[in-house]
């Protein structure tokens, strides 16, 4: 379904702070991958009169990056990457173990809608292989055993800490929160899967949007 009236004063936030309303193009598509679930055809065609794009232009930039999904995804990504150390390390039969588990095909998504799970190129951690991501957040070193294990906790709707937790890494609570923030709009609501109580502030909220013209 296309952005709601609320999630549209926050793209208007977004477009504001841009000298050219184009220039909004990816953080806009992430907010509607965060409100949407993925970027649907109806969503192309909302934010490209939005922006004062053509559909083919939206679509051009939605395909191109692999971060822009075409249909919906779980509410816990998980990527297993499939290059060569971590092939080398077992990765390859952690993402067949976790489909299986799953009844899936790879890029599938489980019956609840809980998890997603697809192989992805380097994750560029190749000292931790092999590499699983939940939300782009690394789980690094995992045998089958505990990448199953991580799995079951995701489907339990429970999510374990990331190898680096001790340095600050938090794990998303859901696709919808990591797009949200990755749209550039700070602490995702709890309406995204965010722990904030309070409803998306409105572009007046936040303050004034920047002058454009300001260089300083």
């Amino acid at each position: 379904m296309p952005l709601s009236d609320q999630t549209l004063t926050r793209a208007e936030e977004l477009i504001a702070r841009y000298p050219q309303p184009r220039s909004a193009l990816l953080p806009i598509l992430f907010l509607l991958q965060a409100e949407d679930g993925y970027v649907s055809p109806a969503g192309v065609a909302q934010v490209a009169q939005l922006l004062g794009l053509t559909k083919a232009e939206v679509g051009a930039v939605a395909t191109f990056y692999t971060m822009f999904r075409r249909r919906p995804v779980g509410k816990y990504l998980v990527s297993v990457c499939k290059t060569l150390p971590c092939q080398l390390r077992g990765s390859r039969d952690i993402s067949e173990a976790m489909a299986r588990r799953l009844d899936v095909p790879l890029g599938g998504t489980d019956e609840s809608g809980m998890v997603t799970v697809e192989e992805v190129e380097c994750l560029a951690a190749c000292d931790g292989a092999p590499v699983v991501q939940v939300n782009t957040e690394n789980y690094e070193r995992l045998s089958e055993e505990e990448a199953l294990e991580l799995l079951e906790a995701l489907l339990r709707d429970e999510v374990p800490p990331p190898t680096f937790a001790a340095d600050g890494s938090v794990t998303e609570p859901s696709t919808a929160a990591l797009h949200w923030r990755l749209a550039g709009l700070g602490d995702p609501p709890a309406a995204y899967g965010g722990t904030s109580a309070a409803a998306p502030e409105a572009p007046g909220d936040a303050g004034p949007a920047p002058d454009p013209g300001d260089r300083s």
